[in-house]
């Protein structure tokens, strides 16, 4: 498992079916160590922290892996690192194997993770095509967002190493699929991850009343 390439922005404005956005999406590639602090890499900002960034969405990682499918969706695009918005692209880390609240060390620093990350329509932006929101979340090739647990320098080449792995808890891959599917296993399991984000076991807890409200006027 190895950080392949580190990327970083801070917000800039561009222009949007006639409008003007402030985003953070154009990720640069950055050679040697960086510092990665509980809220981000340093060099790196989000627009708007409503829905990006925080301690639970310091850095954003992608599987290099994705990228070959995205090759084959997209032949004439130019897909370098960075692409989707990633601060991490990383190799031997997927979805299906990694569980909210696995730990990792890369370089000096330790990181968790914490929640998939869900496209908003500035990676319609990036791609100058909006569908590409679907596509993602049909692919379920959405990366993860993590937490920093201990701050430290990273660097592209540095190996990944999983400190921890909490068989217990519901995999990104499967919390993207609640979204098409509720499961009420994955559901009581999603809500009972204590490493996921209070916003999303909120809303899980939502989808479990609405499943078992819809059972009980069925079965009435």
């Amino acid at each position: 498992m190895k950080l392949l390439s580190i990327q970083v922005s801070l917000p800039q404005e561009v222009q949007w079916q006639g409008r003007t956005v402030t985003t953070g999406i154009f990720k640069e590639p950055v050679e040697g160590p960086v510092m990665l602090r509980t809220l981000n890499l340093i060099g790196d900002a989000q627009a708007d922290l409503s829905v990006h960034g925080g301690p639970t969405r310091a850095v954003y990682a992608c599987p290099v892996e994705h990228y070959q499918h995205w090759r084959r969706e997209f032949p004439d695009m130019d897909l370098p690192p960075g692409m989707f918005g990633e601060n991490f692209t990383i190799e031997g880390l997927l979805e299906t194997n990694v569980n909210i609240g696995d730990r990792f060390r890369i370089g000096s620093a330790e990181i968790m993770a914490a929640a998939p990350r869900l496209p908003c329509y500035k990676l319609g932006i990036k791609f100058g095509r909006s569908d590409i929101l679907k596509k993602l979340l049909t692919t379920r090739y959405t990366g993860f967002y993590c937490s920093v647990l201990r701050e430290g320098e990273v660097r592209a080449g540095d190996n990944i190493e999983r400190l921890d792995r909490d068989e217990t808890a519901v995999s990104v891959d499967e919390i993207v699929r609640l979204y098409a599917s509720p499961d009420m296993t994955i559901l009581q399991r999603a809500i009972e991850t204590k490493s996921l984000p209070n916003s999303w076991r909120d809303y899980f807890r939502q989808q479990l009343d609405k499943v078992n409200a819809n059972h009980e006027r069925n079965v009435t």
